[in-house]
């Protein structure tokens, strides 16, 4: 099997699986723990960029204002998508959450035609129209909108956007952000401490633990992302990229035992409609492109 595949694979199922690690932080305050994320993953990350002897970037990174506030907006974005992830999971809302991935691939073509002036064919459209209706239906039954999902989904696929036209690779992206992001993280941390409700040192060895693991668990994915993305065509990542909310949806469904009534069942089953069309048209675009 090509590697990229695998590396590919690997990532998305450790996402997938992630909403098992934040369970176990359940009785931790979601706040708590993205502060952690934050400030264990900067740990996590110069540890790997000092094995790979690579901080010639960051200087320059300091000095251009664009790359500054570009980076400063996507830290917001990302730190708004993983609270709200955790809060999530540890609330009984991982199905709901799942939704926002599921619908990502889709916001980003709305995303395209808006700001890049792109024009997806009918059959993208006609995918989007499958999946806005059922996620109408959804607002009609339960009387409520899935904003857990609107959240997830549009924060991500908007830093997805700014990412794409930033000119950092991932690893130094991450790195950035996070950097970015540690002080007022760690202030936030000792805050808490000083305030004497601060979860670290405070709950069990096993969750202090889990805590300082939480850098590694937000860092390793991405670089095997990062990893597949120069292996294999976008296409196959595309597809692939639907493992990690498969695997949330099915951890919420049968370990959480999260509710799914029947009409929830329709609403999902629209998007999944959606996501068998996009999918398959993207896969025949390409064939059509590459000659085969």
């Amino acid at each position: 099997m090509n590697k990229g595949v695998v590396y590919a694979i690997g990532a998305y199922a450790l996402w997938g699986l992630l909403p098992l690690f934040w369970k176990i932080l359940e009785d931790v305050p979601a706040f708590q723990i993205l502060c952690h994320r934050i400030s264990w993953s900067l740990v996590f990350l110069i540890f790997i960029q000092m094995i790979r002897k690579n901080f010639n970037w960051l200087k320059d990174a300091f000095k251009n204002k664009r790359t500054v506030i570009t980076f400063l907006t996507t830290s917001i974005l990302l730190s708004a998508n993983w609270f709200t992830y955790i809060w999530a999971v540890n609330n009984g809302r991982t199905i709901e959450a799942s939704l926002g991935y599921f619908i990502n691939p889709l916001l980003c073509v709305i995303l395209g035609v808006i700001v890049l002036k792109e024009h997806p064919d009918k059959w993208s459209w006609i995918a989007i129209s499958l999946a806005g209706a059922g996620i109408v239906y959804t607002v009609i039954v339960y009387g409520s909108i899935p904003w857990i999902a609107f959240v997830l989904a549009g924060s991500f696929s908007i830093y997805g956007l700014l990412r794409k036209q930033a000119s950092l690779n991932s690893l130094q992206g991450l790195t950035f952000e996070t950097l970015i992001l540690f002080l007022p993280a760690t202030v936030i941390l000792i805050y808490f401490e000083v305030k004497g409700i601060g979860s670290f040192g405070h709950v069990t060895f096993t969750k202090n633990v889990y805590l300082s693991l939480a850098g590694i668990v937000t860092s390793v994915p991405l670089l095997l992302f990062a990893a597949a993305a120069r292996r294999i065509e976008l296409t196959s990542l595309g597809i692939l990229q639907y493992i990690a909310p498969t695997l949330q949806f099915i951890i919420g469904l049968l370990v959480f035992r999260e509710d799914f009534s029947r009409s929830r069942l329709v609403g999902f089953s629209f998007v999944w409609i959606a996501l068998i069309i996009y999918t398959t048209n993207n896969i025949l675009v390409n064939r059509r492109k590459n000659g085969n």
